[in-house]
């Protein structure tokens, strides 16, 4: 092989490195979650890969002394960080799914009555704008949310009289400028604090939910408290914040500390902010 065909080789090869892992992560993303008929496509994903590192390490050793040792290190480098990654969310996964079997829990108590009681009962519940109200910072009806939500009765009782649901649906920057996809995007976020509600309210408690969307959760949190604070003025924030269990240093890159943000910029304008742990293990 030629001194000056040897870059353009190591380059094809690499990306076709590349390629095969991105296909391994799609695989095993597809086939953690659902049952599809996978063993030819995890076959020839492999087979790909290894012939790919064989032919990658071959060409490197050729060209150790131009550099390409350190090549073949960082390749090494980045395809490790990429694995971890997959590993650190698959095990996150796993240690959210138990914290959802507080849904079931929520979807199942309550008094049992049918939908048309259930709503002539709601309307029942007066509100009390000049109560205290715990305003709480939700990401769907799931497990994470009902461990705020739980927290803050077990935490206060029966101190507050009204709860305050407030969901951000998150949209990127090509999203939020299709009045479709916000419309759609609302109406999801929607129907997750119509569970909230409907929830307490089986429970004797006056709840509404405020619905926004926006690429910075933070900053619409921040623009959509005014509307709160205007029918609600004895109101405070709750949010939760995932704690895992033997949390390393790395931890705090794959994931978003966005009530921590919610907080300082809160606090600024002297909104009181409580930030509750969500432990899971």
């Amino acid at each position: 092989m030629e001194p000056d065909q040897k870059p353009a080789v190591v380059h094809t090869l690499k990306e076709l490195l590349v390629a095969s892992l991105r296909r391994f992560t799609l695989f095993w993303k597809q086939t953690s979650f659902q049952d599809n008929p996978w063993r030819r496509k995890f076959f020839s994903t492999v087979l790909a890969a290894i012939l790919i590192c064989f032919l990658l390490m071959l060409v490197d050793v050729l060209q150790v002394h131009t550099g390409g040792a350190i090549i073949l290190f960082f390749v090494g480098v980045t395809a490790s960080i990429e694995f971890l990654t997959r590993r650190h969310y698959r095990k996150t996964f796993l240690l959210l799914r138990r914290l959802d079997d507080l849904v079931n829990v929520a979807e199942s108590s309550g008094p049992e009555e049918s939908s048309a009681l259930a709503k002539d009962a709601n309307r029942e519940i007066k509100c009390d704008p000049r109560g205290k109200t715990a305003v709480l910072l939700v990401n769907g009806f799931n497990g994470p949310g009902l461990h705020t939500l739980f927290s803050v009765i077990r935490l206060f009782g029966s101190s507050f009289t009204n709860f305050v649901f407030l969901q951000i649906g998150v949209l990127d920057a090509k999203t939020s400028k299709d009045p479709t996809a916000v419309s759609r995007k609302k109406s999801e976020v929607e129907i997750e604090l119509d569970r909230y509600v409907n929830y307490m309210r089986r429970h004797g408690y006056y709840a509404t939910g405020y619905a926004s969307c926006g690429t910075n959760v933070a900053d619409e949190i921040v623009s959509v408290a005014p509307k709160v604070f205007e029918r609600f003025p004895n109101a405070i924030f709750f949010g939760g914040q995932l704690v895992f269990p033997n949390a390393q240093f790395l931890s705090g890159f794959f994931h978003n500390h966005t009530i921590f943000t919610v907080q300082k910029k809160f606090c600024s304008q002297g909104i009181p902010v409580v930030i509750l742990p969500i432990r899971v293990c």
